[in-house]
């Protein structure tokens, strides 16, 4: 399977500040927490390795989504 990066959220803006909201209060060791069991979540929901590992390339490569091709 491949990963698909095309975009899917209705409301990324949305997506984005809730993600800001589970940040508030929370000290840097709590912010990374809740990041990585997030993540972690995710992962399991999507289950498939090969896109995992895609998934985490791309989220390391330091060049912008629409500069790839």
């Amino acid at each position: 399977m491949k990963l698909d990066t095309s975009p899917r959220l209705a409301d990324p803006d949305a997506i984005f500040a809730r993600l800001v909201e589970a940040h508030l209060g929370l000290d840097e060791a709590a912010s990374r927490r809740l990041d990585a069991r997030l993540v972690l979540i995710l992962a399991n929901h999507v289950g498939d390795e090969a896109v995992l590992r895609q998934a985490i390339a791309l989220a390391r490569d330091p060049a912008p989504p629409n500069a790839r091709r």
